[in-house]
């Protein structure tokens, strides 16, 4: 089992701030406002309240770096021994909220590129996606960034537990279609509440 021995928010960016020279592997969440992100990246620090959310969706436009530590089994029959491990958890600011205007899309935009066109430590993003909704244009779009930049991307379909097992089935179905995912893009179901795809996520970290 993965423990997560520290995690802080070390860099906070806006939209004209230098982003900052990393040392470390990143780990980049992004998704729609309200798609649960900040429950993810809480779950995954295994803490409960470190990543919070805006008191008005939409409106946080800013790039969150947060240091992790974690301790891994070694495996291969070590199961007494640990390795450490230390990275970034990037997180993206929220798109697609109805209400933003297009200035302020426009720079939500400028600053996911410009993150993921510049970043030279990025290794992974997680794209999340709401499994009870349709694919939206904006969930396209940050998939076909990802792709663009031949950035190793995990779908993300959270709030798992809002859907019984036949249906989140059926939606799995409908999403992995919408998004027309190739066979390298791996799709995994999560929840916050339940745990549900921890274990999965977790893997594609190491």
């Amino acid at each position: 089992m993965v423990n997560v021995t520290n995690a802080e928010l070390e860099t906070v960016c806006g939209p004209t701030s230098a982003l900052p020279s990393n040392h470390l592997p990143e780990v980049a969440f992004a998704g729609r406002s309200n798609v649960g992100k900040s429950s993810l990246i809480n779950t995954l620090m295994q803490r409960k309240s470190l990543a919070r959310t805006s008191g008005k969706p939409g409106k946080t436009v800013t790039i969150n770096f947060y240091r992790i530590a974690m301790k891994t089994p070694a495996g291969d029959g070590e199961a007494t021994r640990k390795e450490t491990s230390s990275l970034y958890f990037v997180d993206l600011p929220g798109y697609g909220y109805a209400k933003r205007s297009r200035e302020q899309s426009a720079q939500w935009g400028d600053m996911i590129e410009r993150y993921l066109s510049t970043s030279k430590q990025l290794r992974l993003i997680l794209i999340l996606v709401d499994c009870r909704i349709p694919v939206q244009e904006s969930d396209r779009q940050m998939l076909e960034y990802a792709r663009y930049y031949d950035i190793p991307r995990v779908i993300v379909a959270t709030k798992a537990d809002k859907l019984k097992k036949n249906e989140l089935a059926k939606q799995t179905a409908v999403l992995k279609k919408g998004l027309a995912l190739t066979e390298e893009e791996r799709f995994i179901p999560f929840s916050a509440v339940t745990k549900q795809g921890l274990e999965e996520l977790y893997s594609c970290l190491k």
